[in-house]
């Protein structure tokens, strides 16, 4: 660490050496070193974050600094969390006000961030307010959003870039019955069953067009939906993308959260949660120890650690004390 930021990852696609992002960058680190218990000062580190975030944006205006992942507003809301003297309540609603109706319409850098983002910090206007205009968005006829994403629009069925996460963020506005009424609908229609196993598409689209791109992974594929949205799907669906998960393994892609085992293992502690069954817990404490030697294995190639939350060592941290704790909730999205 130097001045509160780590330096990028050559396996991350990162905007300069030091990203300061919730994402990729130090605010993303220290909310995790904060979590796992750290004796740093976290609250002075996301301060001097903040401050050179706001010099020099890792992302720019081109590429929208009010959303959560990937601009100031996840800073701000460290800083809120950890009640550093950087918190800035009346900066952030302006941030969650900008967003409200940015055309991706999903988590990463959409309004349902920003809506977890002020519904934590209880700003409970602002969230509401978002998600009025999310729920509007919520087409009746396919239960589906309409994204315009990196300048194509795709109708993405994972957490962080549509369906799942669009969910998620509106619970405590929208009934819990009508969210599990559309989630099962979209979901059993959008399933794929081979075998038991369940699996889903990365998007809303006919098979023959996802059927080569079928990933299992939290950010696309059964692991993030069961792991967002378990609570509100059929269990048989759930339990059938559990399997799933397990009989694929851990990914070669890497430890982490967003596509990594990590990520992969939130979804057997959601079914430990839905079910109490205790192979749920045991598969996901597997699937933890096999996080830990990929992380070991990296490291030692590199010779250095991946300083990230979602995509490297400290989103692994993260999950391990999950699983020592049996807790399914996913960082950031579940809780901060």
């Amino acid at each position: 660490m130097n001045d509160a930021v780590w330096p990028g990852h050559p396996l991350d696609d990162v905007v300069g050496d030091e990203p300061l992002s919730l994402y990729l960058g130090s605010a993303g680190v220290i909310w995790a070193l904060s979590r796992l218990g750290s004796a740093f000062n976290a609250s002075a580190a996301v301060a001097t974050a903040l401050d050179r975030y706001r010099a020099t944006p890792d992302y720019g205006a081109d590429r929208h600094p009010p959303s959560l992942l990937m601009g100031e507003t996840g800073l701000l809301v460290v800083a809120d969390k950890l009640g550093s003297p950087a918190a800035d309540r009346r900066r952030l609603s302006e941030l969650v006000r900008a967003n409200r109706e940015h055309p991706t319409w999903e988590l990463m850098w959409g309004s349902p961030g920003t809506i977890l983002a002020a519904r934590t910090c209880g700003l409970d206007g602002d969230w509401r307010d978002s998600a009025e205009l999310l729920y509007a968005q919520w087409d009746r006829s396919s239960d589906m959003w309409t994204h315009n994403l990196y300048g194509r629009v795709q109708p993405h069925l994972g957490p962080v870039h549509s369906f799942a996460g669009n969910v998620h963020a509106l619970r405590g506005f929208v009934d819990e019955d009508i969210l599990a009424t559309r989630a099962t609908r979209l979901l059993t229609r959008t399933a794929v069953h081979q075998d038991g196993l369940v699996n889903w598409p990365p998007t809303d689209r006919p098979l023959r067009e996802s059927a080569s791109k079928m990933p299992v992974q939290w950010c696309h594929g059964a692991p993030g939906i069961i792991a967002t949205l378990g609570d509100l799907m059929p269990l048989e669906l759930a339990t059938g993308g559990g399997e799933l998960i397990w009989q694929a393994g851990p990914l070669r892609k890497g430890p982490g959260l967003c596509h990594g085992t990590a990520g992969n293992g939130f979804a057997f502690l959601r079914l430990h949660e839905l079910t109490g069954e205790p192979r749920w817990l045991e598969r996901a404490r597997r699937f933890a120890m096999h996080a830990l030697k990929q992380v070991q294995r990296e490291r030692a190639t590199l010779g250095r650690g991946r300083y990230t939350l979602w995509t490297g060592d400290l989103g692994v941290a993260v999950y391990v004390r999950a699983c020592l704790d049996a807790i399914a909730d996913f960082p950031i999205v579940d809780t901060f």
